[in-house]
């Protein structure tokens, strides 16, 4: 498929259960690569989907293939709708990235659930899917996959920083495009509002007005990950096992524990930025965290680049856009994922293709 212009529907499930992103995207390739977002719309989560999606961790394997089953006609069902709602006229394929229910890359090891064959039978479309597991079985970590659209969609910018359920950063190095995971952001902030009957932090009001636990704040940062070279990337489980019983070991309030966190990602994206070369035109910041006034005060007070907010669909819609895109770069069986990224032995072309 050589075409120069692509009709794509990116579908993107986070790990901050904020819910199910769909971005309805026109790509053209000139000179560069160029995009349109046409139409765009997050399906928040229920209670009951949030609770599963959250525990499925622990799931054996014969309830973690029933969830599959279901979570991919659930994704079949969202997307009908919205093709409902929305004039699509046609769309080249479906690219889902589906919902990450195990990552754990030392051991080959990653489940995203969502990407079952049947999802292109329902929709009745191609679907291109399942994006991560060859970069595992490459050796890689599976992690980052944005960078490649970074590199070709937003080369424009020092840097592009991604604060959803974690903090990712994605820079060019030369020829190279480096990127890794930073630090557990609004997987675990999200979780500490939820305790005080709240969503999120809106714009890191809580934080703001809590009261930084300077114990706390050390023993967050001293965790071995945060000394580890790139690539490398994190997970929930790494999150229950490292950050969570940290949390709970100090008797302090929540609202202390989302001002102590909320420092706690500043220090450590921070830091993260002292990597960059350039700091002539910016990071580009998106996901929802780049809500967060607070935390994005909080961290331009600790760096030099300056922090780029961009208009909301392309805060909200970015991932969705770039699994889009992703699904374009397989299409034309081109390179999608970065082995100096994710740590893989080769560049390669990911996905699986389904038809319906």
């Amino acid at each position: 498929m050589n075409s120069t212009t692509y009709l794509m529907l990116g579908v993107m499930s986070g790990t901050s259960l904020d819910g199910v992103d769909l971005a309805y995207v026109r790509f053209t390739k000139t000179q560069n690569w160029e995009y349109e977002l046409l139409a765009c719309e997050t399906v928040a989560y229920d209670e009951d989907w949030v609770a599963r999606l959250r525990d499925a961790v622990a799931f054996s394997k014969d309830e973690l293939v029933d969830l599959d089953r279901e979570y991919t006609a659930y994704l079949a069902q969202l997307i009908q709708d919205f093709s409902a709602r929305n004039p699509l006229k046609h769309i080249d394929a479906i690219a889902s990235h589906g919902h990450t229910i195990l990552h754990q890359p030392a051991k080959r090891l990653t489940y995203q659930i969502g990407n079952r064959s049947e999802l292109a039978r329902l929709c009745e479309k191609l679907v291109v899917c399942d994006f991560r597991v060859e970069d595992v079985a490459l050796g890689g970590q599976g992690a980052p996959l944005v960078p490649i659209g970074d590199q070709l969609l937003f080369h424009k910018y020092d840097a592009c920083l991604n604060i959803g359920g974690f903090a990712n950063l994605s820079f060019q190095n030369g020829e190279e495009r480096i990127a890794f995971d930073i630090c557990p952001a609004n997987i675990v902030l999200n979780q500490l509002t939820r305790e005080l009957g709240e969503p999120f932090d809106r714009d890191g009001a809580i934080a703001r007005k809590g009261t930084v636990s300077p114990e706390l704040l050390a023993a967050l940062n001293e965790l071995p990950f945060y000394k580890e070279a790139a690539p490398k990337s994190l997970g929930l489980e790494w999150v229950k096992a490292e950050i969570f019983p940290i949390l709970q070991t100090y008797e302090i309030s929540v609202e202390d524990k989302i001002a102590t966190f909320t420092a706690h990602i500043s220090v450590q994206l921070a830091e993260a930025f002292k990597q960059l070369t350039s700091k002539k035109n910016g990071i580009l910041v998106t996901g929802g965290g780049a809500y967060n006034t607070y935390l994005i005060e909080s961290t331009q007070k600790l760096m030099q680049n300056t922090l780029f907010i961009p208009k909301a669909k392309l805060i909200e819609f970015k991932e969705a856009l770039i699994f889009a895109f992703m699904g374009v770069l397989r299409l034309r069986n081109t390179n999608n994922v970065l082995k100096c990224v994710t740590g893989a032995s080769k560049d390669h072309c990911a996905g699986l293709l389904y038809s319906p």
